[in-house]
């Protein structure tokens, strides 16, 4: 099956929300995970990323304009051992607390739902990366609602035990802009991944719409060492409070 450029498919959506992208870099030789935001409110935009504790966190851009907290500001971002944990929202600790307990991914995520946010019932994004004795696996997720019914939830996982050289998978919250703004439907897509980190960086960054992106993560894993290697890109900057 042919990849699919990761640069056009972000190029010709305006709004694709927020976006993981997981797979191993083209010379094989390190884990790649990327996550992205994007913003239509003044809330939504009044974002960047920080990061902490070997993650990340979202924090106000300008701490006095911040509006609503609840879905906004999480740790999309976090490590537990020889996992990194990526999500769009608090899930990831409820991932990670689920992980440090000897719990699955899976079973995390069946505790939880799509975003309450009606009328859109934003998707719930996760992914899960193990790197070890120079291998890495990664699964994927997504919660959403049953066509718009807030009374149903489908819960999709995905897992891919033996990544392929120059390829990834990318899962994102919408299929474009709209009102109410349409999930995410089908697999997550085969892209290609091409370059270092900061070519690869740059591709995604350049691609996501002008107007409304916001923050950029990419964390590239030596899969011999175990080393990251991260970019951080905000759109907006940090502002004391």
């Amino acid at each position: 099956m042919d990849h699919l450029s990761l640069a056009a498919e972000l190029a010709i959506n305006a709004y694709p929300g927020r976006g993981i992208v997981i797979g191993r870099s083209e010379d094989g030789k390190s884990a790649v995970i990327a996550y992205f935001i994007m913003g239509r409110s003044a809330n939504s935009r009044n974002r960047v990323f920080t990061a902490k504790d070997g993650g990340i966190i979202t924090e106000a851009a300008d701490p006095a304009k911040l509006e609503d907290p609840s879905l906004i500001i999480y740790a999309p971002v976090r490590v537990l051992d020889d996992q990194t944990i990526v999500t769009n929202g608090d899930q990831t600790d409820t991932i990670y607390e689920h992980l440090k307990k000897g719990k699955g991914f899976a079973k995390a995520l069946r505790t939880r739902t799509f975003e309450p946010d009606s009328p859109n019932f934003t998707p719930r994004i996760s992914g899960l990366v193990k790197v070890k004795a120079g291998e890495m696996k990664y699964k994927l997720s997504i919660l959403k609602s049953d066509g718009g019914n807030d009374a149903s939830v489908e819960r999709f996982f995905f897992e891919y035990p033996q990544p392929v050289a120059g390829e990834g998978r990318f899962i994102h919250t919408y299929r474009c802009d709209g009102n109410p703004i349409p999930s995410f439907s089908g697999e997550p897509q085969r892209v290609r991944i091409a370059g270092n980190i900061d070519t690869f960086t740059n591709m995604v960054w350049n691609s996501l719409n002008e107007a409304n992106k916001v923050s950029l993560f990419v964390r590239f894993i030596d899969l011999k060492t175990g080393k990251a290697e991260d970019r951080i890109v905000n759109k907006y900057h940090k502002t004391e409070d």
